[in-house]
């Protein structure tokens, strides 16, 4: 990291690093401070890199970058102040030198699995390992039965070797397509990750600010910083007002930290004044809570302080609670199909036992017998464990997060997925949400006198004012007026002028930006960077959700000083004693805020938000000195005042009203959330009377809804909140607090509660939620962090696409679980009933035929069913609650009714068929043989069908009988139905031997569809069936069973228990010491260390190694050697 070949830098990334690896002041010396960053960087920290720069001629040392006397301007980015840049034609070839010395701002993906290692991964499963033991036994007496005994001169070829290559071959089939689907799946989500991680960031550029993708960021760059910003990269703030950052996440150190320029730092190390609560470290990883500023990226990607923490992070993707419960109720499945193979593995040995006194074949042929009942039962158990539940969730979850990224949602926690679907409770935003966030200012006035609307016929309700147009309003106003609202719009802004589709726009708040336009437009503006260049702010007091406003103190040309404050329109009333009379007047005429004028404002904002207007106040101050005589000052500046110590007295300069329409569908949104049982609230910051006019327009206020107000609403008690919130549907003026009190207490009522934010403090709301929503365009980078899913458009429409595809995926999983469960019961008893039966043990399903049945259900079913796109008819039912089980009374009664239909199928075609078809009246020994094969693949194959044929009752969970809704729109449905129809065709005509199957002529393909295909019309009867009465019975047989189960159970824990404390005392005393002793062996055979005896061995230890090194005070900044190339 200290030595890099053709370094045209002054600075290695290793010496860079020295800055923030602790925080090191003496570093920030030996490195020349802000200035020598800037030129050893060969960057510039007003106009940041050139969009020109590929690759750097030239070489500046480290000694000219750290030598301030002398000039070396030669070797900055060759870059005028003011520059109207163009990117470069090859994009992959910008800023070469910069990526090749200090890398990009990428971390390397986490090395993620090779096909051929999920491939032994899905082999590495002890049931399949055990089948491919017994099916290579299998095969090799197979072969030596056909090739190694002597055989008659009429007796064929044995043909036993064809079972056991069958079942290895369907074994490395299972494993193919097992291994394929997780790697499809494996990609899909590194591609939605990296998607994840992606987001825009504001740089200087040319001179100019431009959104950069994250990744783009080089050293060098010179980056924004606000509000709610989560810091990508390492960096020196070069200015700033008021920055203060969360590094909890980063240093560990909860306490806000705040920032000082690197200009004021450098001043006071060579006063020798420097001590260490000097800060102008910004750490990558850290949250930006106040101000605003600029710094300078000194390292990215794995150089810098995040990035180096997270590649230590580097973690597996966690299970979401759906998959965890689906694995342990697969556990459970699996358990009891286990026992089912285990009994029948001991009947059937029992029976070979004792047959072995009568049985006259070779010690191959009563081998191959035995191998013959350890398959079965080993296909069984594979059979019965469902491993396919936990791959139908990954597949719905994978395949509904696809789709929602198409649909504006980007999930960051995949279990979002499962429980946005059964949200109960929407709290969401108003602005950019329910409305366009496209903000024009279309009325207002100046002081209380002067009235003005884009449109003439603005009604108010006070008939003597006059409203005059814009351009007659503002078209008297004295220049000294124009400067002071230019001056109120754009110094007390963090908007900026910038590009959008190739155009000049103002970018940042919406609010800012129309008030902007109308400077740009009417007050003579110009270019925004000129007029805050010209102005000297000497305290900037951001937006505060709390308070409702934001400030700006400039230094007048006169010498005085100037608060400029813009806000809510009612508390800047509510804190205004003067207002601005006379605009013409060259003099800024001032005269007492009468209780006349005061109420004719504050009826003006009632008219405003009774038309669905967002009001806004601006007000004004002159001071003769700042901080003021008798204010508070800020304890670690003492040149910054106490903002509320100076917000009084203020002066009124005027009031806006702005338009922000309703997003297009939002009240059909709105309506149609309403008919799938959630309730829509409206959170916001408006007032009551601009929020309840918005709230009646979507839908959300009815006429016995109630709208409270945050300062209300926060000191109810507990019993008056539960009173108030069943009627809650506004709750306007809020606060973030506010937001939060309100989902926790619905959270505690039961609720499962879905919440949108977008700015900093909406991060515990966002946190606490079920479901959080940020916006992607509006919203903070600390918002988009603690949220679960981010709204790309920022539109409220796209929820409704978030919760039909949460339905979406919940109704997969139930569908391929009461499909899997079907199988599984009916595959288990036929196999088993069938093979105790027989008289040679045999199993009318084969092991191969298994394998297949397997396949069809834990790969293609689940790919089948866990595709289903959600239809606009999975709103018509109301949400599912916590506390429902996994399955269903509905689904419980089409698994038992259709393993019903299935077996009473099988075993009667399996008992009597041969009766019903006339094979046993066959006298001729030969054809009697094939007409019993042919019977027993009429079993298999109906077997089969009725499977293909059930997954089309499972689309289905409720009890309508449409079971073919919107199929034509699942394409994965019908192919995979194709394949599975043509496998089961190709394995009939041409499976032979393999599968154990004789070719059947069209009268027998007959009978297994038509015995197959009632299963249909079956399940018809069942849903006509009551759930009521569905649950009686099944409670009725839950009664005995668990009355049988739980004497069992108790009987076989004390017959165990003494045997698993002899097995952990046995394994405590004898095994783990001779584990032990091999490893010391081998170790120094090997002459390596134990690692395992090196480790700490205690808590006390394990918390010793890992605390942080300290950051030592710097007051009088040891000296530092720092490496450099030579």
């Amino acid at each position: 990291d200290f030595e890099v070949a053709n370094n045209p830098f002054a600075f290695s990334p290793g010496q860079l690093n020295k800055l923030l690896n602790p925080k090191s002041l003496a570093a920030y010396k030996a490195l020349g401070g802000i200035k020598g960053l800037e030129r050893g960087l060969r960057t510039d920290i007003v106009a940041g890199l050139s969009v020109d720069e590929t690759s750097l001629e030239g070489r500046i040392t480290f000694g000219e970058a750290t030598n301030l006397t002398e000039k070396n301007d030669i070797y900055r980015g060759q870059l005028p102040r003011e520059v109207e840049a163009v990117p470069p034609t090859d994009s992959a070839s910008q800023y070469s030198d910069r990526k090749r010395v200090y890398k990009d701002n990428r971390l390397p993906p986490k090395k993620s699995l090779s096909i051929w290692k999920l491939f032994w991964n899905a082999y590495n499963d002890r049931i399949l390992i055990i089948l491919t033991i017994a099916a290579g036994i299998s095969l090799v007496l197979g072969i030596y039965e056909a090739v190694g005994r002597p055989r008659e001169p009429d007796e064929p070829q044995g043909v036993d070797w064809v079972e056991g290559l069958a079942i290895l071959i369907a074994i490395v089939i299972v494993v193919l397509v097992t291994g394929i689907n997780d790697y499809r799946r494996e990609k899909q989500f590194v591609a939605l990750n990296a998607k994840k991680d992606d987001r825009q960031v504001k740089a200087i550029r040319s001179g100019k600010t431009v959104f950069i993708s994250v990744y783009d960021v080089t050293v060098g760059d010179v980056l924004h910083l606000e509000s709610g910003d989560a810091v990508p990269v390492d960096g020196i703030l070069i200015s700033g007002y008021g920055i203060r950052c969360d590094e909890s996440s980063a240093t560990g150190e909860s306490d806000s930290k705040k920032k000082t320029s690197g200009d004021e730092v450098w001043s006071h190390i060579q006063a020798e004044t420097a001590t260490s609560k000097l800060d102008p470290f910004i750490i990558s990883g850290s949250k930006v809570l106040e101000g605003v500023g600029t710094y300078l990226v000194t390292s990215v990607g794995v150089n810098s302080s995040f990035g180096k923490i997270l590649m230590s992070l580097h973690a597996e993707n966690e299970d979401t609670p759906l998959q965890v419960k689906l694995a342990r109720l697969a556990n459970w499945i699996g358990y009891g199909g286990t026992g089912a193979a285990g009994l029948l593995f001991i009947v059937l040995l029992i029976r070979f036992l004792a047959g072995l006194p009568e049985n006259h074949g070779s010690a191959a042929e009563r081998g191959s017998e035995f191998l013959d009942i350890l398959i079965v039962a080993i296909t069984i158990i594979v059979v019965a464990v469902p491993e396919g539940l936990p791959v139908a969730v990954t597949l719905a979850l994978s395949f509904a997060t696809k789709k929602l990224f198409r649909e504006n949602n980007l999930v960051r926690h995949l279990r979002a997925c499962e429980t946005m679907g059964n949200a109960t409770t929407i709290c969401s935003d108003k602005t950019g949400t329910l409305t366009q966030n496209k903000m024009t200012v279309v009325a207002g006035s100046l002081g209380t006198d002067v009235n003005f609307a884009r449109d003439i016929a603005l009604d108010l309700s006070d008939e003597e004012v006059k409203v005059q147009t814009f351009h007659a309003a503002f078209g008297n106003l004295s220049s000294s007026v124009k400067d002071l609202l230019v001056q109120s719009i754009a110094i007390n802004s963090t908007a900026f002028e910038g590009e959008e589709d190739g155009k000049s726009a103002f970018i940042g708040s919406k609010t800012e930006t129309a008030l902007l336009a109308l400077a740009r437009e009417y007050f003579g503006m110009g270019p925004l960077a000129e007029a805050r260049t010209a102005t000297k702010i000497v305290q900037f007091i951001p937006f505060d959700s709390n308070r409702k406003c934001s400030g700006v103190v400039i230094h007048l040309a006169s010498g005085s000083y100037r608060l400029l404050v813009k806000g809510a329109a009612e508390i800047m009333l509510a804190n205004a004693t003067k207002e601005l009379v006379n605009v013409s007047d060259q003099s800024l005429e001032i005269d007492v805020l009468t209780q006349s004028a005061r109420s004719k404002a504050s009826r003006n904002i009632t008219d405003y938000a009774e038309k669905s207007l967002r009001t806004i106040g601006m007000l004004y101050r002159d001071f003769q000195q700042w901080p003021p005589a008798g204010s508070r000052t800020l304890e670690d500046d003492k040149h910054m005042a106490v903002f509320e110590d100076v917000f009084e007295d203020m002066i009124l300069l005027g009031i806006v009203g702005l338009q922000d329409p309703l997003r297009d569908g939002v009240p059909l949104a709105v309506k149609r959330c309403q008919d799938a049982g959630i309730v829509v609230r409206m959170v916001t910051g408006d007032s009551a009377t601009t929020a309840t006019a918005i709230a009646t327009q979507c839908g959300i206020k009815t006429a016995d809804g109630i709208v409270m107000e945050g300062p209300k609403f926060r000191v109810l008690s507990d019993e008056d909140l539960d009173e108030v919130l069943p009627k809650l549907q506004v709750l306007a003026r809020s606060s973030p607090e506010d937001k939060s009190i309100l989902v926790n207490r619905l959270k505690y009522l039961g609720q499962i509660v879905a919440v949108t934010g977008d700015g900093t403090n909406d991060a515990p709301a966002l946190k606490a939620a079920d479901i959080g929503f940020s916006m992607g365009i509006a919203g903070t980078e600390v918002a988009k962090e603690a949220s679960d899913v981010i709204l790309l458009d920022d539109n409220f429409s796209s929820i409704i696409s978030s919760i039909m595809w949460g339905r979406s995926v919940n109704d997969a999983v139930a569908k391929f679980l009461q499909f899997q469960l079907t199988v599984n019961v009916t595959a288990v008893f036929l196999a088993f009933i069938s093979a105790v039966s027989s008289a040679d043990s045999q199993s009318v399903l084969t092991a191969v035929q298994l394998l297949w049945v397997n396949l069809i259900m834990d790969t293609f079913a689940a790919l089948a069913l866990a595709t289903d796109a959600p239809t606009e008819k999975i709103l018509d039912r109301k949400p599912t609650p916590r506390s429902d089980p996994l399955i269903t009374t509905t689904m419980w009664k089409m698994i038992f009714g259709q393993s019903v239909y299935q077996l009473t199928v099988t075993f009667v075609l399996y008992f009597a068929g041969a009766s019903i078809l006339g094979y046993d009246t066959i006298t001729d020994p030969k054809l009697m043989e094939l007409r019993d094969k042919q019977l027993d693949t009429i079993v298999f194959n109906t077997f089969v069908w009725m499977q293909i044929f059930n997954q089309y009752n499972n689309r289905r969970l409720d009890n309508k009988f449409n079971i073919f809704e919107g199929i034509h729109r699942n394409y994965f449905f019908m192919v995979l139905n194709v394949i599975m129809v043509g496998g089961q065709v190709m394995i009939i005509f041409f499976g032979g031997e393999a599968f154990q199957v004789e070719r059947i002529d069209a009268p027998q393909w007959a009978i297994c569809i038509l015995c197959a295909l009632p299963c249909m019309l079956w399940a018809v009867v069942l849903r006509c069936i009551p759930d009521e009465w569905a649950a009686a019975v099944f409670g009725a047989v839950g009664k005995i069973f668990f009355g049988i189960y739980r004497p069992v159970a108790r009987l076989m824990s004390l017959i165990c228990r003494p045997i698993g404390k002899g097995w952990r005392s046995f394994s405590k005393l004898i095994i783990a010491p001779m584990k032990r002793g091999l490893r010391r062996a081998f170790s120094k055979m090997s002459g390596r260390k134990d690692t395992e005896s090196t480790k700490p061995c205690d808590e006390e230890a394990i918390a010793l190694s890992q605390t942080p090194t300290p950051v030592s005070p710097v007051r009088n900044l040891p000296p530092i050697t720092l490496t450099t190339a030579t």
